[in-house]
């Protein structure tokens, strides 16, 4: 027997794409001008060439709604989920004001922060919504003004992050059809967290005793580690139990945050390099944002289209890491 509320059959579905940046583009030669670095150190490194910054002023709701308004082309929405660490306040959640900026009335919105690996929790939490038959139609967002958590003199995390925004609308519709979502992988370890966070600013230390504590503090090599291996298991759990062969993947989209993690773990996958879809050499890393841009960038240029099977992975702080499969649909 069902459970009140739920409709057995459903499942969520992708029915339209979006995507926001600042218009401040920040090249390695300017940072290089700064601080002790190279362009071709950055490049080499992370495979970032540029990244976009907010501008004074440009918070992440500002960022939001205006990915969330290019997915809406797509229909309206009756539930929105936006996944960020970088709200416009501590309190209340930035998604009521992403919801009423995009005139969506009183509909359920929230926010959910599992870092960089959010945009892959919220479109969980968004199927969760359909497939229990609370809601029909989902905006899922990811947003995060990053570069406000990060130290401007700080050389190992400076060049990586970028700010930035995107989103999916989705539907309810059948399991299997073109854009359908899922199985997911969802996975954490707080045991862990300091490999990855900012120290200060939340109720366990909330006024920091050094103004560095407030900025963003990254284990550089254990991230890269534990990201690598991470993505390419979950990604393996999330493959099998959907059925697919790894040579079944026409479109590998993992958290963008270092074109060697992409390419590492699209080789421990088995994935020819012609299956990875990058653009952090134009964005940087964008937390939360990063796997909705770069399906955004890939659907507008034409790297993604309908009928291509798409393995979504990502990793960040916490740590989470978490996967999620779904057949590209045709979109206007």
């Amino acid at each position: 027997m069902s459970a009140a509320g739920v409709s057995p059959g459903r499942a969520a579905v992708v029915a339209g794409w979006g995507g926001a940046l600042p218009e401040r583009v920040v090249t390695n030669h300017e940072i290089a001008a700064r601080l002790d670095t190279t362009d071709e150190w950055i490049r080499t490194r992370t495979g970032i060439r540029e990244r976009r910054q907010a501008a004074p002023g440009q918070s992440t709701v500002d960022l939001a709604a205006e990915a969330g308004r290019a997915a809406l082309r797509g229909g309206r929405a009756d539930a929105l989920v936006l996944a960020t660490s970088t709200p416009d306040q501590m309190c209340p959640a930035s998604a009521p004001q992403v919801a009423a900026r995009l005139g969506l009335g009183t509909v359920p919105a929230f926010d959910v922060n599992a870092v960089c690996s959010g945009f892959v929790y919220a479109l969980a939490t968004a199927s969760g919504f359909i497939s229990g038959g609370i809601a029909e139609r989902v905006l899922v967002i990811g947003a995060d003004v990053f570069t406000s958590l990060i130290d401007p003199g700080d050389r190992a995390t400076v060049p990586i992050f970028g700010d930035g925004a995107g989103a999916l609308l989705l539907r309810a519709g059948a399991p299997g059809e073109p854009g359908a979502l899922g199985p997911f992988d969802l996975h954490s370890e707080g045991e862990l967290a300091e490999l990855l966070w900012v120290e200060a600013g939340g109720s366990r230390r909330r006024v920091p005793d050094d103004p560095g504590e407030r900025f963003l503090v990254m284990q550089g090599t254990a991230v890269f580690r534990q990201a690598c291996a991470r993505m390419a298991e979950s990604s393996r759990a999330v493959l099998e139990e959907v059925g697919w062969m790894v040579g079944d993947v026409d479109r590998f989209v993992g958290h963008q945050a270092n074109i060697r993690i992409l390419q590492a773990t699209a080789k421990h996958l088995g994935l020819p390099a012609d299956a990875v879809v990058a653009n952090i050499d134009r964005v940087g890393n964008t937390s939360a944002a990063s796997i909705p841009l770069a399906l955004s960038d890939a659907a507008a240029d034409g790297t993604l289209s309908a009928g291509h099977r798409v393995l979504l992975t990502a990793f960040g702080a916490g740590l989470t890491w978490g996967s999620t499969v779904l057949t590209w649909p045709e979109l206007p």
